[in-house]
């Protein structure tokens, strides 16, 4: 005869697939969510944006990683309590932290994200683009935050298969 129990785990994927489908920034941490789709966000494609976001930054103008040149490089501060000198690219959403003073931003970014799309233009200011140069790296930026987004929700499957996967085991016990 069938264990009815068996069905608990499936009831349960069953639940976030549908709370998932219904409301993405229900399933997703909002505050990552946040900072890659938002105007704030979007707002990250210029310098003096992302410069701003450095006020609480651990290293001051004699170092080589100052406010200036990580914004310039396209990263923009996100500080944790664990990771105070925490950065995210605003195009290709890496993330890096652990920085030295003597660690160059435009070397680091190349080294951990080489096919960043705003390495690409060398330095040229995204308020120096054209109209088209603009819109080709804003769909390069959308692209990124699906596959963002996409590797999130995995994470999220990814742990509740898990703990499915562990309840099952625990019934066939």
């Amino acid at each position: 005869m069938f264990d009815l129990r068996l069905l608990i785990p499936l009831k349960r994927l069953q639940d976030w697939r549908c709370r998932s489908m219904r409301n993405l920034k229900t399933a997703t941490n909002m505050e990552e969510l946040s900072r890659f789709y938002s105007e704030q966000a979007f707002h990250m494609h210029f310098e003096s944006k992302r410069r701003k976001t450095f006020q609480n930054w651990p290293f001051d103008k004699t170092c080589s990683c100052n406010p200036e040149t990580m914004a310039k490089a396209g990263f923009f501060h996100i500080p944790t309590e664990q990771e105070p000198d925490g950065v995210c690219c605003f195009l290709c959403f890496k993330e890096l932290d652990g920085w030295e003073p003597d660690d160059d931003p435009w070397t680091e970014h190349k080294k951990h994200s080489p096919k960043c799309p705003f390495l690409k233009l060398n330095g040229k200011p995204v308020e120096s683009l054209t109209v088209e140069e603009f819109i080709r790296l804003e769909i390069e930026r959308q692209k990124n935050i699906i596959n963002k987004l996409f590797d999130m929700k995995r994470k999220e499957l990814e742990a509740l298969n898990t703990e499915v996967r562990r309840e099952m085991e625990h019934l066939l016990d």
